[in-house]
């Protein structure tokens, strides 16, 4: 078999509180930048002030606001309130503990508890490093909430595969590719095309009989990936984050005309335009309720997701990043804001090919490995 290419992790954006931004300095780096302990590190989970780095070796590292280190560690998951650490067991079971940011990895955990994995499920297929599987357990049966109570029990039949939070919503990814919803709703982020809360996980029925491979919840947008490499976006689109044409971004010139496909509520396909024919100006969606699938340049297929506060990065072999920009989480070695898909030529010019990103709510982390020579 051919040998595994050496990977690393990279980041950009802010970096107020000293969080770890590569050879950055300042409050911002613009441009992706490598980590100092890019090679080792496994898994990252990014919040606004702190940054929390899990190591092949099981090794836990906060950077920024936070700071501190501890072993045995299996995953962790950063907000801004609290910190959940997943630890190795004396056995089959994991230590699962949640410690209040100010305070992490100090003195006793606010709460702790054993948790019992289901059966070993496949990792990245070709054993790449990829983004915590926290805030969701090992059991699929429950989840750790930010706020009190901590502990979030799901409904067995679910079957919840991933689970991914947004600043008031909550998107879960079952076995067999369907999408579930819940949490607040006033910025479209729920996709059930109203502006209403729901209490309870509710089916995504505008993407029924489309299996996802992947799901991403920004502040107040949402996305996912589909088995063949299709990107459903909806929710807020106040900085672009969706792609779609957004005012503020156009009366600072960012906006270009393009098309996007919505899905109405009966599945149905509608084209929406970036610009009408007569040569009026393009109309402007403040909030998309429904997914709309997005094209990528030269129709790439993606294959993961992430999503900030504002911004949104999906990988296909390359990175592409649009949304709010003002720190340079981008990677466009710039501040500006954009309303459409761009390339992050960074990788492209260093013959990077990107495996994995996840991203923090100003901030942006790239896993990539060395192109082949063919």
């Amino acid at each position: 078999m051919a040998e595994e290419r050496p990977g690393a992790w990279f980041g950009f954006g802010f970096c107020g509180f000293g969080q770890e931004l590569g050879s950055g300095r300042g409050r911002q780096v613009h441009s992706p930048s490598p980590l100092r302990a890019g090679v080792d590190i496994c898994r990252v989970s990014a919040s606004w002030s702190y940054t929390a780095f899990v190591t092949r070796g099981g090794r836990l590292e906060l950077s920024g606001s936070a700071s501190g280190a501890a072993g045995r560690c299996k995953d962790a998951w950063a907000s801004e309130g609290l910190l959940a650490v997943l630890r190795a067991g004396p056995g089959p079971e994991a230590l699962l503990q949640v410690w209040a940011a100010e305070s992490a990895l100090r003195g006793e955990p606010l709460w702790a508890q054993n948790v019992v994995p289901e059966a070993e499920g496949e990792d990245d297929p070709a054993g790449e490093a990829q983004a915590g599987r926290l805030p969701l357990l090992p059991c699929a049966r429950a989840y750790v909430s930010p706020r009190a109570p901590f502990y979030r029990p799901l409904a067995p039949e679910l079957r919840a595969r991933q689970l991914e939070l947004g600043a008031e919503h909550a998107l879960l990814l079952d076995a067999a590719g369907q999408v579930f919803s819940w949490g607040g709703g006033r910025h479209g982020q729920l996709g059930h095309g109203t502006l209403e809360a729901e209490l309870e996980p509710r089916l995504l029925e505008a993407l029924q009989g489309l299996v996802m491979a992947e799901v991403a919840a920004g502040g107040w947008h949402s996305v996912c990936v589909s088995e063949t490499g299709d990107i459903y976006i909806w929710g807020w689109n106040e900085s672009g984050q969706l792609a779609l044409p957004t005012r503020n971004l156009a009366e600072d010139g960012e906006t270009v005309a393009r098309e996007a496909t919505e899905l109405n509520e009966d599945g149905s396909q509608v084209k929406r335009t970036g610009g009408a024919e007569d040569g009026a100006p393009a109309p402007f969606i403040a909030v998309q309720p429904f997914p709309a699938l997005l094209d990528l340049p030269m129709g790439s297929d993606a294959v993961k997701a992430s999503c900030g506060s504002r911004h949104t990065a999906v990988v296909t072999r390359e990175l592409y990043t649009w949304g709010w920009g003002k720190y340079g989480q981008l990677g466009h070695e710039d501040t500006t804001s954009l309303d459409r898909p761009r390339r992050v030529e960074y990788f492209v010019d260093k013959q990077l090919q990107v495996k994995a990103v996840t991203c923090g709510p100003w901030n942006t982390y790239v896993y990539a490995v060395e192109k082949g020579k063919s």
